[in-house]
């Protein structure tokens, strides 16, 4: 998933400007959900935290599922271009099942929405709820201008 869906990029995700802000949107998530149980104000708070490019890059691969997949793309955007800008901010976050929630976000750059209502998933994985690997992937491809063939390996099997 794309931390914004304006002009994906032709090169590798793991090389590419706009693909950093895919994975390493920061966010300054406000979660607008109002008396949010236990596990939906962790999931916010992973979620955003994921996407904030203050947490150390070891942190956020520990919060995407199948995180250590994806290490090397989440260290090329650490900081680089849109990533320094970018957030993600919970407005929603609907638990389906112990293993399972949907989370309904925005991605923003420089605290302005732009990527609005967004649908993901979350995952329970070993003993934490973490960004699901489809949401990931998807903002990844909106960067790429929907191009899955330069996606990281572990998209293009599902992982």
């Amino acid at each position: 998933m794309a931390a914004c869906g304006s002009g994906g990029s032709s090169s590798a995700p793991s090389s590419s400007p706009s693909a950093s802000a895919a994975a390493a949107p920061s966010a300054s998530s406000s979660t607008s959900s109002t008396a949010i149980s236990g596990d939906e104000k962790t999931i916010a708070a992973n979620w955003t935290a994921f996407f904030n490019p203050k947490t150390p890059v070891a942190k956020r691969v520990s919060l995407l599922q199948n995180g250590s997949q994806f290490a090397s793309i989440i260290k090329a955007q650490a900081g680089g271009g849109l990533a320094a800008a970018a957030s993600a901010q919970v407005t929603k976050v609907t638990v389906i099942s112990t293993k399972q929630a949907q989370v309904n976000y925005n991605i923003l750059l420089d605290g302005q929405p732009a990527l609005k209502n967004q649908s993901g998933t979350a995952v329970f994985q070993d003993g934490t709820w973490k960004v699901g690997v489809t949401s990931f992937c998807s903002l990844l491809s909106l960067e790429n201008s929907g191009n899955t063939s330069k996606l990281p390996a572990a998209c293009q099997s599902g992982a």
